[in-house]
């Protein structure tokens, strides 16, 4: 019987989603239409949206740290139970960067295309230097953690009044996991306790996730309502080109690249689609690859993946393996600067470009938002960081594209790998979005 019930769930678990950002779509359009300023009839049901948003990614945030840590020590043990665990690792590493590379060079092809630069009607006074560059020595403070934790304090003053937040970094996590899992490994009887604990301290945490997987609708209305009614679709018009070229390339990696691999491997795109759809839809929503990851990662358990890569690849994949953000996005807004002030960019500079976008990814890893990335882009290419505020307007309508590219790709990779090694279970792979919930086993 438990298994029937989960059934019925899933098969109605994208309509629920879909139907919340519908639902989302009106309440966001009526709060624009009644203004959304303070004083104003629609702040009220704004302001709404807004925190019910931001409490859904905050829950599915706290469980990121314990989840990536749990999952990778606990991976770590069990790698060792798979055959070629480090062959598992290059290549997870190497479809890493293919990927990446194929997806940066159709953004290129798109930027010289369609020449967006050339047909924006946004003002030149809107350029801006933002306030948070990506920088090469970010990948290497990264890597180091600060604290057992990966926490990290920062403070900011508005009016007067100093506000202070606390902030992870999931590479110093999964750093710090590495570790001690092989460390546990390494001293042998003295470590099984830890790895014991570490096993059922997992096992909650799932479980926990599973509560706040079931809120994702709810979530949903207010993610996509508050982005509606903040944002809106007026900044579209004077950027359109740029959008459809960013969107256009964000069309062609996931349609025609990810089943193209997917069907060079033997594996079934549509199978695929079906069993990654519901981490996509939260990632689109959320605009977090971080938030999503607990989710990415059940969908990769659901396609087939062992779950001892799937919980080293997958943490591992959203902190480095972003194709939307830092691949198809950041080509097309480097050329969109070249082209907006008319510099020139030589064969030179865009093989830059694809260099930063394969490697660059991992330098920018712990921070959040594509502007870290373009703005690590545009510097190695000596471009003005200026642009960036010409952009700005519509980044969040833009980065709910990327970030489900990103969740995708984070999926499709362990699932293309496992394959290639003879660990994927075809039969759950199959099946994939006809049996369990996301993030629940079948009792």
């Amino acid at each position: 019987m438990a298994a029937k019930k989960d059934s019925r769930f899933i098969s109605g678990f994208g309509f629920q989603v879909l139907a919340a950002m519908v639902v989302g779509l009106g309440l966001g359009l009526l709060a624009r239409n009644l203004g959304i300023e303070a004083g104003e009839p629609g702040y009220a049901l704004a302001e709404i949206l807004r925190q019910v948003g931001s409490i859904f990614v905050q829950l599915l945030k706290v469980l990121v740290p314990p989840l990536v840590f749990t999952a990778i020590v606990a991976s770590i043990a069990n790698l060792r139970e798979l055959q070629n665990a480090a062959g598992l690792v290059w290549r997870t590493l190497m479809w890493f960067a293919i990927t990446a590379l194929i997806a940066v060079c159709i953004g290129i092809a798109l930027g010289l295309l369609l020449k967006p630069g050339l047909h924006a009607g946004v003002s030149a006074a809107l350029a801006a230097a933002p306030k948070t560059h990506g920088s090469w020595l970010d990948f290497l403070t990264g890597l180091v953690p600060v604290n057992v934790l990966g926490l990290s304090a920062s403070t900011t003053i508005t009016d007067g009044v100093a506000k202070t937040s606390l902030s992870f970094n999931v590479l110093q996590i999964v750093v710090v996991a590495l570790v001690a899992g092989v460390a546990a490994l390494r001293v042998g009887e003295a470590g099984a306790g830890f790895l014991a604990f570490n096993a059922s301290a997992l096992a909650v945490i799932r479980k926990v996730l599973w509560w706040v997987i079931r809120l994702t609708p709810v979530g949903t209305i207010g993610l996509f309502g508050n982005a509606v009614a903040r944002y809106g679709w007026d900044a579209l018009g004077q950027l359109g080109a740029f959008a459809g070229a960013v969107y256009i390339g964000l069309a062609l990696v996931l349609l025609v690249v990810y089943p193209s691999l997917l069907a060079l491997n033997g594996l079934n795109p549509v199978r695929f689609f079906r069993g990654a759809w519901p981490a996509m839809q939260l990632g689109f929503v959320s605009r977090s690859s971080i938030g999503t990851l607990p989710l990415t990662e059940a969908a990769a358990e659901r396609l087939g993946v062992p779950r001892p890569y799937a919980a080293f690849a997958v943490p591992l994949g959203a902190t480095t393996k972003m194709d939307g953000c830092a691949a198809v996005y950041p080509a097309v807004a480097a050329i969109f600067v070249a082209q907006f002030f008319g510099l020139p960019l030589s064969i030179g500079d865009y093989l830059l470009i694809v260099f930063v976008s394969v490697i660059g990814s991992a330098a920018t890893a712990g921070l959040t938002g594509a502007v870290v990335m373009l703005t690590l882009t545009l510097s190695t290419l000596g471009l003005p960081l200026e642009g960036v505020g010409l952009l700005l307007a519509i980044d969040p309508i833009l980065d709910m594209g990327r970030t489900a590219v990103n969740v995708a790709g984070q999926a499709l990779v362990p699932t293309l790998v496992a394959k290639q090694q003879g660990i994927l279970d075809q039969a759950a792979y199959d099946a994939a979005g006809e049996g369990s919930a996301p993030g629940e086993q079948p009792a």
